[in-house]
């Protein structure tokens, strides 16, 4: 993946340099020569649930691009000021209207040539009402043998569910890590 190219430094306006930092650093930075500050670029984290019900699993259908009618499971990027957890509830309720019990930690997946990373947690279903909001057209309910699996937005959420109805057949949750290339 190409790094975003910072030109200026955020904090005076002088331009960059791109160059190792004195500062014990092994990695190529935007550095900047007036006032000394290092700029970062770091993964994006994008957080989730799996929200079932019985041996259904809520998706939502994507209602804006990237993937624009593509399913998903109910996913976004994390807040400043919020936990993993709490930012994953909030995308559940922002994209499927959904109530929900947060269930324990359940995937995390590296997604290096785009720089983010994706984690989701298991998420007990309260209601089988949904009221999705602005970034869905829809919100529904699947089992495994009716999940629109050519229809699925992203790898992470394919893998995810993989995971999701495999560990459901064997009768226990495990946590899952892995990297998608």
């Amino acid at each position: 993946m190409q790094r975003p190219l910072i030109k200026h430094c955020r904090q005076c306006g002088t331009p960059v340099q791109y160059r190792i930092p004195d500062d014990g650093d092994t990695r190529e930075r935007a550095v900047c020569p007036a006032c000394g500050t290092i700029h970062y670029v770091n993964p994006l984290l994008v957080v989730g649930t799996v929200p079932y019900l019985g041996d259904q699993v809520l998706l939502c259908q994507r209602a804006i691009e990237p993937r624009r009618g593509k399913w998903t499971l109910p996913a976004g990027f994390m807040e400043m000021d919020e936990t993993l957890a709490q930012g994953a509830a909030r995308e559940t309720a922002e994209e499927a209207g959904a109530r929900i019990e947060m269930g324990a930690f359940y995937s995390a997946m590296s997604i290096p040539r785009i720089g983010q990373v994706h984690v989701f947690y298991l998420a007990r279903l309260l209601s089988a009402h949904f009221d999705p909001g602005p970034e869905s057209a829809q919100a529904r309910l699947f089992t495994e043998d009716q999940i629109p699996w050519d229809e699925l937005a992203f790898t992470a959420v394919r893998r995810t569910l993989e995971c999701f109805f495999e560990d459901r057949r064997r009768g226990g949750f495990g946590v899952h890590d892995f990297d998608i290339a």
